[in-house]
């Protein structure tokens, strides 16, 4: 198949004395999202699309409950994450379509500046990056913050362009060490060194 379709979809609830990370960026809100890793929803759906796309699993096959490494972690890791596997099975992104549910603070002031910062987390152009968002009227659902993401990727047949998806791979500050452990334990290639836990147990949400 020469294009594939990815769908991503997570939620957090609202909790105070946490701050408010959506879309790589930290939001002026009196709350944020309650998360074993920062609670970024819109980022989590992006990377379940991009690995939904190549059948690379979920965010949770990479980062399973329970694991300290990402208690208040980045989740432009994951995102980085689902970049190498995509990359690994030969793809990259047509474009990433994203609609993010919740009551407040409003999206519609900031969503350019979130499609920016999104669009170079991914390594792609302005253009190739939606991102809508929406009221959950009616629902009940005031203290939680949800997001919808659509991937559309195509299979790279040119070694050159393989080879530019991977330097912007590198160029996105390398990925983690723990993360290269990961990889290993997925795709069988030797591990460069082990990892030790710095951080408390809690399960990933």
């Amino acid at each position: 198949m020469d294009t594939r379709i990815g769908f991503g979809w997570d939620s957090h609830a609202f909790k105070p004395g946490v701050p408010l990370r959506i879309g790589g960026l930290t939001l002026e809100h009196s709350e944020g999202l309650a998360g074993h890793s920062d609670g970024d929803v819109l980022l989590h759906a992006v990377t379940d699309a991009l690995l939904g796309a190549v059948a690379a699993g979920d965010i949770g096959s990479f980062f399973p409950p329970g694991d300290a490494r990402w208690k208040d972690a980045d989740s432009a890791i994951f995102l980085r994450l689902a970049l190498e596997e995509l990359s690994h099975a030969g793809y990259r992104i047509v474009n990433v379509d994203t609609t993010l549910v919740l009551a407040a603070p409003k999206i519609s002031p900031i969503a350019g500046e979130m499609r920016v910062r999104v669009a170079e987390l991914l390594g792609v152009e302005l253009e190739q990056v939606s991102i809508k968002a929406k009221t959950p009227e009616g629902l009940g659902l005031d203290h939680v913050a949800q997001c919808h993401a659509v991937a559309l990727v195509e299979r790279v047949r040119d070694e050159d362009d393989l080879k530019s998806m991977s330097a912007v791979v590198e160029s996105q500050k390398q990925l983690e060490d723990v993360v290269d452990d990961l990889l290993a334990s997925v795709h069988g290639v030797q591990k460069k060194r082990t990892i030790e836990p710095v951080y408390d147990i809690e399960d990933l949400t």
